[in-house]
């Protein structure tokens, strides 16, 4: 398989830089994308990628890991929600970003977070994806059950509303997300963050482009910005991003 060819053919169509991802775990992804719609070649399928709009999207999917849900994780959410309130002003506003967002679990979880603690402050949270289709999805805000099954009753009565087995966001948790497409790799990051959560996506990517993001990452965020990230992304050398640990999974910049 000739990979580097695809590799630049994907980045220049789709603007998705493969090169940055693991090259094994692409390598067998991409096979396994190939084997299942029974095509041999690179030809092949860069030719059905082309022609067939389900096909498209079902490889942007794979390719961009669209696997999220509600307060994924239960207990580090709520570790993330002491942390706010222990380490951030949010009584004065708070700007997050959550990077790689999907399908807005993820950012609409923060906006039930900080909206529980000050539902009268203005707080903003900037949400971006790789993805377009997936960044609709968001911003219609419905979701079923699987995704919904870790919010707590209270929040469910709080922030939803069921509609023919979808639950719905409210028009108030809506309103603070802003959601944009932006590529982690490629694209130049926003500034002065209280907060950045990115979960489950840079363990994806190889060392050097890693480095890179957490150090734009460092960058983003305002003195005493925390960042969190996922169940499975230490970083091990987060004194050299000019980090020191607030929890297991939420580092401060100092």
């Amino acid at each position: 398989m000739d990979l580097i060819y695809f590799q630049q053919w994907v980045l220049k169509e789709y603007k998705i830089d493969l090169a940055a991802y693991k090259s094994n775990q692409l390598h067998r992804r991409i096979l396994s994308l190939m084997s299942r719609v029974g095509v041999k070649t690179v030809e092949e399928y860069i030719k059905l990628l082309t022609s067939d709009p389900l096909q498209k999207q079902k490889f942007l999917d794979f390719i961009t890991i669209n696997v999220t849900e509600f307060f994924r994780n239960p207990e580090i959410f709520q570790e993330l929600s002491n942390k706010i309130k222990s380490e951030l002003n949010y009584n004065s506003g708070l700007k997050i970003w959550s990077a790689a967002c999907s399908v807005g679990a993820e950012p609409y979880s923060l906006a039930m977070i900080v909206d529980d603690l000050s539902s009268r402050t203005n707080h903003r949270i900037v949400a971006t994806d790789i993805d377009s289709t997936i960044l609709q999805k968001a911003k219609n805000g419905e979701y079923v059950y699987s995704e919904i099954k870790n919010v707590s009753k209270q929040f469910l009565d709080k922030y939803f509303t069921v509609k023919d087995d979808k639950y719905c966001i409210n028009s108030g948790i809506k309103k603070m997300v802003e959601f944009k497409k932006h590529d982690l790799i490629l694209d130049n990051f926003e500034s002065n963050f209280d907060l950045i959560v990115c979960r489950n996506v840079v363990i994806y990517f190889n060392a050097d482009i890693k480095d890179k993001i957490y150090k734009k990452f460092s960058e983003s965020l305002k003195k005493g910005g925390l960042l969190f990230v996922g169940a499975t992304e230490s970083i091990y050398n987060y004194k050299e991003y000019g980090f020191e640990k607030a929890s297991t999974f939420i580092y401060k910049k100092v």
